[in-house]
């Protein structure tokens, strides 16, 4: 842990948030960085140049701490960025996330969805009290390629799962691949 600690100190330091810390058995650090997110201003992202920064800064000080490494990675979040804290959930409601739970839903699930069910992926908001979140989805019916619905399809009900995060084993934004850039935040 003091090595996770030292790091986000050095990352904070430079003014940048620690968003994910990996270090993998065959000597890779894998450091992941993000700009702080501030309610109501424009949305800023992470650039080469912010990398090679906290490149630098961190190089020099893992060799102060004798810390252990064969290769260092610096990069940003990515277009699937974890979410992990509070202040994740809130900056990305409205967005399209993957959520995967501890526990399988089991009786809770009143036969709306498997009993066994964990992963859901749908549009993130906030639930009723502090704390806690809701993913809204449709499970829509399977089609084959050009299949067109017909007049007698029933409309799909929207489907409501509530969240605390101490239920997630994990959380994502969903991958959004869209090269004329990404949609405004989506509506159910």
């Amino acid at each position: 842990m003091a090595l996770q600690e030292s790091i986000e100190r050095i990352v904070t330091g430079l003014g940048y948030d620690l968003v994910e810390l990996e270090r993998t058995a065959g000597g890779l650090l894998r450091v992941t960085i993000d700009w702080p997110w501030v309610p109501g201003t424009e949305e800023r992202f992470v650039q080469v140049e912010d990398c090679e920064r906290v490149t630098r800064q961190l190089q020099f000080a893992l060799e102060v701490e004798g810390v252990d490494y064969k290769r260092l990675e610096v990069s940003s979040p990515g277009i699937d960025r974890p979410l992990r804290h509070e202040q994740d959930f809130a900056r990305f409601v409205g967005e399209r996330i993957e959520l995967t739970l501890r526990q399988p839903m089991g009786a809770a699930a009143g036969q709306l969805v498997a009993a066994n069910r964990k992963r859901f992926a749908g549009v993130l908001a906030p639930g009723a009290a502090a704390g806690e979140w809701q993913i809204q989805w449709q499970d829509l019916p399977e089609r084959k390629p050009g299949q067109k619905l017909g007049k007698k399809a029933q409309a799909v009900p929207v489907q409501v799962l509530g969240f605390r995060l101490e239920e997630l084993r994990e959380a994502r934004l969903a991958a959004v691949v869209d090269f004329k850039g990404r949609k405004p935040k989506v509506n159910l």
